[in-house]
């Protein structure tokens, strides 16, 4: 993959992580409580539901963040890769089926990337690390 699409992916599916995130993170306790009201009648229980709830948002964040910047890239694409397959598990719980393409679409740009970290020159890795495999 040449640099600039590694880029575009990379800041794309970032920017979708932030604003996820971004959104939330100011009405946590409102979003937790949505959350956890609608696992309510799943066999999820609210234990697991709650804390869930309330590190979503700061994951979608932190991850999204990472990846506009391109700091730790491959890190944060493992991060959001597992985030999504928590969701879609979730997702499958609630037998809501019209909200897996977009989740999947999210794992495979994610995984998808992981493929091309090579690509990923144009970034703070490449920066910070550039005598460093990491990244």
């Amino acid at each position: 993959m040449n640099q600039t699409s590694f880029l575009l992916f990379r800041v794309a599916i970032g920017m979708s992580l932030l604003g996820h995130g971004l959104v939330r993170l100011p009405k946590l306790a409102t979003f937790s409580q949505w959350m956890v009201g609608l696992f309510a009648k799943s066999m999820l229980p609210e234990f697991l539901v709650t804390p869930f709830s309330y590190l979503l948002p700061i994951a979608e964040f932190v991850i999204g963040l990472l990846l506009v910047l391109g700091l730790f890239t491959r890190p944060a694409l493992m991060a959001g890769a597992w985030m999504m397959i928590f969701l879609i598990f979730g997702t499958c719980l609630l037998e809501n089926w019209d909200a897996l393409p977009s989740q999947l679409i999210h794992v495979a740009f994610l995984a998808g990337l992981l493929n091309f970290t090579q690509s990923n020159t144009w970034a703070l890795d490449h920066v910070i690390f550039k005598n460093n495999a990491r990244g």
